[in-house]
């Protein structure tokens, strides 16, 4: 097959048994990769009552027949188990080389399956597989364990590691990619720590076949040239993500005080302005990627000092910003790479740190609830204390690592009303009031409270009439009719259904070849 490896990597940690299976041509043509493949794979064998952290739950990491060529934005990884905090349908994406070097290995896909009997950790090298014991490296942080891998193996290695979040069963820990890029939002750290996996590391030389290698290298660089010469590409580069602070809270949609509302009045301290200007010290892109939306930051001097690293991204402006009322950028930017390090979803942990915060105002819960701990707004030492609580599981935090939804069924009562998540998991940094189609999205996502996987993005922030005339030539493409101009309404109902339908499978798409 052209673009695919060919073979699968099936690990069993009950067993430490290592095997190798065929990618069958009829399952790669019919469900491409990445998302499709994996989910075919849980569909087939893993059963509906299967408890999340369970050794009979799955961990699948899976490519995209994309991933390793030259097509841009093709470098990200797709993980897919049953998650704990919806305790159904997980998944997980992320950037960085994982996935290319994973095909490098000579594997399109890695499977692992039951629990080790102690800490390991997987090292995958063209085409060979083996199971190292972890007990070094069982409680070390990402970036720590990432320093120690690379010396042990090879300063090239991709890695998939978790923090001691994961090592705790933290139901929002995250799976750290090449240390700063996180698999989130489905606790899927959660599920590779229940199964005493400390890491995969994947390196390897091979080469992926191409029907026609100029064909496409001449598509390919086509490709790149025309997201470089997108009206967006400026902002991207120059900003990343940190420009939608700007933008969402000029359409209140920016959620602030556990989405008390949609605007947060120090916005302006959090910007990307300020950000370039004070702490921007470099930039990173994903494998293959000419964006470079992964932006460096450090804080020089003061108590939160740091290499705050790349890829501080809008959701953890709202998470640790807006989300639980602070204006602190320089503990934003220290309690990221502090949840970087620890493996966790900044989104899940800010949700959880709002909703405690907002019961605590409203006198729902009390200092003898939290063990002595006042929750209160804008309040950055209390953010870095709960992030360490969190992972650690520590006094208050041990009921908190269980996750939002989680806390406010066993406060129940008046707590239900203020629970902001949907199947489990918290919503995002996107305030569907302000955007029907959002809250939508929301609603109906696979994993939960979701602004990705079903999100449309025609109606997010308004566009010149121009524009919304050329879109509706598509649209008409798309759906058979005009939808305009109320589908370029955030604020109209009408056509977002069919719209958010339409992204769903546009995104279902992207993520099996798999395309940022």
């Amino acid at each position: 097959m052209y673009g695919w490896m060919g073979r699968i990597l099936r690990i069993n940690l009950s067993e430490e048994k290592i095997s190798v299976e065929p990618l069958k041509e009829k399952l790669a043509k019919e469900f491409l990769g990445g998302n499709g493949l994996a989910a075919k794979i849980l569909w087939d064998e893993v059963g509906r009552g299967v408890d999340p952290l369970s050794p009979e739950n799955k961990l699948i990491f899976a490519s995209g027949p994309l991933s390793g060529t030259l097509w841009p934005a093709s470098g990200r990884l797709h993980v897919v188990a049953k998650g704990p905090l919806s305790d159904a349908w997980g998944e997980g994406n992320a950037g960085g080389g994982f996935a290319p070097y994973m095909k490098f290995a000579g594997f399109d896909a890695i499977i692992i399956e039951g629990c080790a009997k102690k800490p390991v950790y997987l090292y995958v090298d063209d085409g060979e597989a083996e199971l190292r014991d972890a007990s070094h490296l069982w409680g070390k942080d990402v970036w720590e364990t990432e320093t120690l891998l690379r010396k042990e193996l090879n300063q090239d290695v991709h890695t998939a590691i978790i923090g001691p979040a994961g090592e705790n069963m933290v139901r929002m820990a995250a799976i750290m990619i090449d240390r700063n890029n996180a698999v989130s939002r489905s606790g899927l750290g959660c599920v590779m720590g229940s199964k005493k996996l400390k890491a995969i590391a994947v390196y390897g030389s091979k080469s992926i076949r191409l029907h026609n290698k100029y064909k496409f290298y001449e598509l390919a660089v086509a490709a790149h040239k025309r997201m470089l010469n997108h009206q967006f590409a400026g902002d991207v580069i120059m900003y990343g993500t940190t420009i939608l602070v700007d933008l969402m809270n000029k359409i209140a949609r920016y959620p602030t005080k556990n989405f008390q509302s949609g605007y947060f009045e120090d916005y302006e301290k959090l910007s990307a302005r300020i950000l370039k200007e004070n702490y921007r010290a470099g930039e990173v892109a994903c494998f293959g990627c000419p964006y470079r939306c992964k932006k460096w930051h450090i804080v020089k001097s003061g108590k939160y000092a740091c290499d705050g690293g790349h890829g501080l991204e809008y959701e953890t402006l709202n998470a640790y910003g807006g989300r639980i009322g602070n204006n602190d950028v320089e503990a934003i930017i220290y309690a990221n790479q502090l949840t970087n390090r620890l493996g966790m979803d900044t989104d899940n942990v800010g949700g959880v740190i709002g909703f405690m915060t907002e019961l605590f105002e409203k006198g729902i819960i009390d200092e003898k609830f939290t063990g002595g701990i006042r929750f209160k707004w804008g309040d950055p030492e209390l953010l870095v204390k709960m992030i360490k609580m969190i992972a650690y599981r520590e006094g208050i935090g041990k009921l908190l690592a269980e996750g939002t939804h989680r806390v406010a069924q066993k406060i129940g009562g008046e707590a239900l009303k203020y629970d902001m998540t949907v199947k489990g998991v918290d919503i995002p940094a996107q305030d569907g009031r302000a955007q029907k189609s959002m809250g939508l999205s929301h609603a109906v996502a696979n994993r939960g409270a979701d602004h990705l996987t079903s999100a449309e993005f025609l109606s997010e922030v308004g566009w010149p009439d121009a524009i919304i005339e050329r879109f509706d030539d598509l649209a008409k493409k798309i759906y058979g009719r005009s939808i305009m101009p109320e589908g370029a309404d955030r604020l109209d109902p009408k056509f977002k259904p069919l719209m958010v339908v339409e992204s769903e499978n546009f995104a279902a798409v992207a993520d099996s070849l798999v395309v940022c």
